[in-house]
């Protein structure tokens, strides 16, 4: 049942807009982030080999100048990192046409070495700069920059320059936490806003439920209000279609009404002619009138209980049509001393017309009186929906008697049209089988159990509002 009622939920206009925006803002943004951070990631990455390049160009500048005593002195490259043992910061000069390889490197490196770049075996190009990841002295990735420079006498150098990217991969982390963050609280805001969005777009569709639910529920008679262009003419058609069905239905009952008074009239001349003569033929065409006039008459009603069912904005208040029910049926049994009781929830609402109600429940009860001998129950109580149990889909109306009761093998035969099992009760016997007939009309159903007081039990199940 819930796995029924949340899928009907999840296919609502609303929660399919909000769920579809959602979706899109989410992937957008995660779209967004990794392209921001791989930006990010390679203007910090070339933003560092900037800088890299900057300090080989220095010790490049450094080493051309002809004059050793010239040349500045390890260290001076302006960043305080190349003194610190072992920062992660190093650079290292090397002689690579000499076998002494005399070496200028940074303090940092603490008497440690650079790897090379380049393979010993294979020929070195002067000028040609080599960038490459290796792991450092300590074990750290670092990233180093290397060029062969040749300055004739003087000899031919490696120049080496490594930076660990420790900094460069924290920026980014933070950048990416930021990111994050910031992303989030933009998500959130976003969905918030489609959340009001769509609330405020779907309000509209919200007050045309709310005025098509109150003219089912008979507190309007037609849609009231002002609606959007584009929602305006579906309301203006729904009161037109309401106002058809009233105009069928009105025209159903006039035609309904014309047609019996056609009939009664010839069966009325047909019994008085019959009524002239004194024979076996008169009386059984006195018998049979008598059937045509109740099957004309049986019919006729629920022609017009069928047609009065489908007007749409009939409801009746089940406490009060029947409390005023019970008060005529007391009159009735007085002599009898009936006791009628009745125990029904407020505001209790049949969704149909207040006449086939008054009929329904009245041939209930006027079966109960009958057959009673001293208290009738009547209990009303509503049942939940199938789909969902917030909502009340049907009202119950059970009538208890103590009187004899009917077995089992005999209600079947009760609810057959005219049959009356005791002939010593006055009645047509179509009183039960109207309320049958009358409670399909409406979807609803009645049935005869065995009551508590020891006597019958109708149930009568009808749809609510």
């Amino acid at each position: 049942m819930l796995s029924l009622t949340r899928l009907r939920r999840d296919q609502s206009i609303a929660t399919r807009l909000f769920i579809s925006a959602a979706a899109w803002s989410t992937i957008l943004l995660l779209i967004a982030g990794v392209f921001l951070v791989t930006l990010y990631r390679r203007n910090t990455e070339k933003s560092f080999d900037d800088r890299l390049a900057v300090y080989l160009r220095s010790l490049v500048a450094d080493m051309a100048v002809g004059n050793e005593e010239q040349r500045n002195e390890p260290g001076q490259l302006g960043d305080p990192q190349f003194d610190l043992a072992q920062s992660g910061w190093y650079w290292q000069v090397s002689r690579l046409d000499s076998s002494e390889t005399p070496v200028r490197q940074s303090l940092s490196l603490s008497g440690a070495s650079l790897p090379r770049l380049s393979d010993p075996d294979t020929e070195n190009v002067a000028g040609s700069v080599r960038s490459n990841y290796i792991a450092g002295p300590d074990g750290r990735r670092l990233r180093m920059f290397e060029r062969i420079i040749d300055i004739g006498a003087s000899g031919t150098y490696l120049i080496q320059v490594a930076a660990t990217t420790e900094d460069a991969e924290d920026q980014i982390l933070r950048f990416k936490l930021t990111l994050v963050a910031t992303f989030t609280m933009l998500a959130l805001a976003l969905v918030g806003t489609t959340a009001l969005q769509v609330r405020y777009g779907l309000q509209p569709l919200r007050k045309l439920q709310s005025e098509v639910a109150a003219i089912r529920g008979g507190e309007g008679e037609r849609i009231e209000g002002d609606f959007p262009y584009d929602l305006a003419p579906l309301a203006d058609e729904l009161n037109l279609l309401i106002s058809s069905n009233r105009e069928v239905v009105e025209r159903a009952r006039t035609q309904v009404g014309n047609l019996a008074h056609a009939l009664k009239t010839p069966l009325s001349v047909i019994v008085n002619e019959a009524d002239q003569e004194k024979s076996e033929f008169s009386a059984k065409v006195r018998e049979q009138t008598a059937v045509m006039r109740d099957q004309v008459t049986y019919y006729l009603d629920r022609a017009r209980a069928a047609a009065r069912s489908r007007v749409v904005g009939s409801v009746v208040n089940v406490e009060e049509a029947i409390d005023a029910l019970l008060r005529t049926f007391e009159k009735i049994y007085f002599e009898r001393h009936i006791d009628f009781e009745l125990n029904c929830p407020e505001d209790v609402r049949f969704r149909g017309e207040k006449q086939d109600f008054e009929e329904m429940a009245g041939n209930l009860l006027d079966n109960a009186g009958k057959w009673s001998k001293s208290h009738v129950l009547v209990e009303v109580r509503r049942v939940a929906s199938a789909l969902d149990p917030s909502i009340s889909s049907h009202i119950e109306l059970t009538i208890d008697d103590d009187g004899p009761g009917l077995p089992a093998s005999q209600r079947a035969e009760a609810l057959a049209r005219g049959k009356r099992l005791d002939e010593t009760k006055p009645g047509s016997g179509l009183g039960l089988s109207i309320v049958s007939d009358l409670a399909s009309i409406y979807n609803g159903s009645l049935a005869l159990e065995d009551s508590p007081l020891g006597g019958l039990r109708a149930r009568l199940r009808l749809p609510a509002v």
